[in-house]
């Protein structure tokens, strides 16, 4: 009868929903540095935690537009960092913090033409 293979570090905490560590036990966080360090857009200084989405999405949307180093469209650009911010807070985010992101959406949208 064949042996199974032992498991490795890897797989296990890939099932268990955890964040894999490295060597020092930090876990890995990629989505805290695409937000930190992302090449695509330069946003300004704590624009996420603005109270105002219409500010939020002119933010957004100022960044997009002068950066020239992104591969997506403009719209694409902001949404997807709006989307990050959001996604990255998970069940920590209050309802009422989602709330104005999400109408932070809603103004991206109607700030680049977008239907919906």
């Amino acid at each position: 009868m064949p042996r199974s293979r032992p498991r490795t570090s890897s797989s296990s905490s890939a099932r268990s929903g955890r964040a894999r560590t490295r060597h020092r036990g930090q876990p890995r966080r990629w989505s805290r540095q695409v937000a930190e360090r992302s090449d695509a857009l330069d946003l300004r200084r704590g624009i996420f935690t603005s109270d105002d989405p219409k500010r939020i999405a002119r933010s957004l949307k100022r960044s997009a537009e002068r950066s020239t180093r992104r591969k997506a469209s403009p719209f694409q650009s902001a949404m997807s960092m709006l989307n990050l911010y959001i996604n990255r807070a998970g069940r920590t985010l209050p309802a009422g913090r989602r709330r104005v992101l999400e109408r932070a959406k809603q103004e991206l949208r109607i700030a680049f033409r977008r239907p919906r």
